[in-house]
């Protein structure tokens, strides 16, 4: 009986046989999808999932353990850095086989290798439950209940145009008192006898006054001459308008000669 011997022979040695699946595990995780055949594929499996679950506990014995069977230090250290992120939230189902068809020359059935990466699943939003007939009921009342506030406050607001309507009376009630009260208080201040201030009569500047006249004495003399010069200016304007107009009145009298000799 074969019994407590799992795993495929594949025609090959023991030496054999563990030397291949651990090339294939390395090349595996280091390119995280390889094509062998579908045999060999089905029984990488095995030893896929075995190693991803010590990534996952992560401790120092695990790590060495994943380090005697596979053959590179980095791939090892990224599969444990990265274990938890991205295949935490399963527990089994890491690989997936896919069939691509027979390969030429020896008809060998080949397949495709591949790590699987389970998505995020959105978390379903919790359906509300419909309240029942108590619950309803229950709800009706507290309405009823906040309605009737809000009905008296709509009152009292309506209510209110009344009382803005009253104050501007008594503002003008108040204005009257104020505006007897002021004169009250004039006619007291008037009735007071008024004191006499004593001011000091201010004394005459004289030596101002001979210096403004002065000024005024120089200023008429400098019009003067301006205005002689201005009436000699003009005389020889108005003789000269007149000779213009001696001359007009000449050219005149001369063209009427010269046309009545012409007839």
């Amino acid at each position: 009986m074969r019994h407590r011997k799992a795993g495929l022979k594949l025609n090959r040695t023991a030496s054999h046989r563990n030397a291949m699946f651990r090339n294939m595990v390395t090349s595996l995780f280091k390119h995280e999808r390889i094509r062998t055949t579908s045999a060999k594929a089905k029984e990488l499996r095995r030893w896929a999932d075995h190693i991803i679950t010590l990534a996952k506990r992560g401790d120092l014995h695990a790590r060495r353990q994943a380090l005697s069977i596979v053959r590179e230090k980095e791939v090892v250290h990224k599969l444990f850095a990265e274990a938890a992120e991205k295949f935490g939230g399963s527990a089994g189902g890491y690989t997936r086989v896919v069939k691509l068809g027979v390969r030429s020359g020896d008809a060998a059935p080949i397949a495709l290798v591949e790590l699987v990466v389970p998505e995020a699943k959105p978390k379903k939003k919790k359906a509300k439950k419909k309240p029942t007939k108590a619950a309803a009921d229950q709800q009706k009342v507290a309405a009823a209940d906040s309605a009737a506030p809000q009905k008296k406050a709509g009152k009292t607001a309506k209510e209110d145009p009344e009382a803005k309507k009253a104050k501007p009376a008594e503002d003008e009630k108040e204005s009257i008192a104020d505006a007897k009260t002021k004169k009250t208080s004039d006619k007291k201040t008037a009735a007071r006898p008024k004191k006499e201030v004593k001011t000091k009569k201010a004394t005459p500047a004289k030596e101002t006054k001979p210096a403004a006249k002065k000024e005024e004495a120089g200023a008429k003399k400098e019009t003067k001459p301006e205005t002689k010069a201005k009436k000699a200016a003009k005389k020889p304007a108005a003789e000269a308008k007149t000779e213009k107009k001696a001359e007009k009145k000449s050219t005149a009298k001369t063209k009427e000669k010269n046309a009545e000799d012409k007839k």
